[in-house]
């Protein structure tokens, strides 16, 4: 059996549907000099400014906000096991330290949270967010999203899946009324935001009420919980799905999809807009100019063979509207 987190899985439940994503951070992180600046922002937090419209945080104009690391910390979003993707990143991280010029580390972040903090406390310069993270990390910690992996084509993202296994009584989406579904966690678009809001707008279904929801922490831990039986239903990635079937992790024919969603974003990268510019525009450069056949990467991510330009602005729209629809605010302290 699986152990599930220690979390108080009903209070969090309770507040889904007005969640309010808090960042409690140490005071000397904060900077004074933007907070007292009359700037457009928007929904960014009142350290950033955004007068370009873009609603990414601005560079800083001060040079004294500037940082300029010499070892630049780089993290994955914790969608699966940290150890896994420390070697499959590791040839595209030393290709960033010929680019920049700088040494590059692995962070392994056990949690959304922890990586948005851990950039907000200026612990972290480049990253890789996942879908629902996005708009707390650029909204709170300033991050800067630039590049999402695609195919050959441009095409790009992944689809949210509920699913269960054969022989678990669970022939719809209607049948999990009663029953237990696995959420991953609260900042997850396809593991809590986004079926939360279709099981209720579309199904009628709410949490507490309809369904009793746990919580994860991860969608490979949802994943496994199904395939064996830990969990009746889960709300998840597929994307990660269909590369723990790829590796062997787990049969196609322990799962059953009940619903498919339209297709999302992925991960974006993007690194913290106090990076000196030049750095910035080095790291896009390195990004961009990534040869992926043979990489560990393209083991690891078969449909993907690039990484393209994207904008937060357009590409994030609709986890936005996702976000309003569930109340979500991006209130950071």
């Amino acid at each position: 059996m699986m152990k599930r987190t220690g979390w108080d899985l009903a209070a969090r439940l309770r507040q889904g549907s007005r969640l309010v994503l808090v960042l409690a951070l140490l005071g000397p992180f904060a900077v004074p000099d933007a907070r007292a600046q009359d700037c457009p922002r928007g929904d960014l937090d009142a350290r950033f400014c955004d007068r370009n419209g873009d609603l990414v945080a601005d560079t800083p104009t001060d040079p004294r906000q500037l940082v300029d690391p010499a070892v630049l910390i780089f993290a994955y979003t914790p969608v699966e096991d940290p150890a896994v993707y420390r070697k499959v990143w590791d040839g595209f991280l030393k290709h960033m330290e010929q680019g920049t010029g700088r040494k590059v580390q692995f962070f392994a972040v056990q949690s959304n949270a922890a990586q948005i903090e851990a950039m907000r406390a200026g612990r972290l310069h480049v990253a890789g967010f996942n879908t629902g993270s996005n708009p707390i990390a650029v909204n709170c910690a300033g991050f800067s999203p630039f590049a999402m992996m695609a195919s050959k084509d441009d095409s790009f993202g992944y689809e949210m899946e509920i699913i269960t296994y054969p022989g678990s009584g669970i022939n719809s989406v209607a049948d999990l009324k009663g029953k237990t579904l696995a959420f991953t966690a609260p900042t997850s678009n396809s593991g809590f935001k986004a079926p939360s809001a279709l099981l209720k707008s579309e199904f009628g279904l709410v949490a507490e009420k309809d369904y009793k929801a746990v919580f994860s922490g991860k969608h490979d831990n949802s994943v496994l919980g199904v395939a064996n039986k830990d969990y009746p239903a889960a709300s998840i990635a597929n994307s990660v799905m269909n590369r723990m079937f790829d590796r062997g992790v787990v049969k196609r024919v322990q799962i059953r999809s009940l619903y498919k969603s339209q297709t999302f974003p992925t991960t974006s990268y993007g690194y913290v807009n106090t990076l000196k510019p030049e750095v910035a525009e080095k790291i896009k450069t390195a990004f961009f100019s990534f040869q992926w056949k043979g990489s560990p990467l393209k083991a690891e991510f078969k449909k993907e063979d690039k990484f393209i330009p994207i904008s937060y602005k357009t590409h994030w729209e609709v986890i936005r509207k996702i976000d309003k629809a569930s109340g979500v605010s991006y209130t950071c302290k």
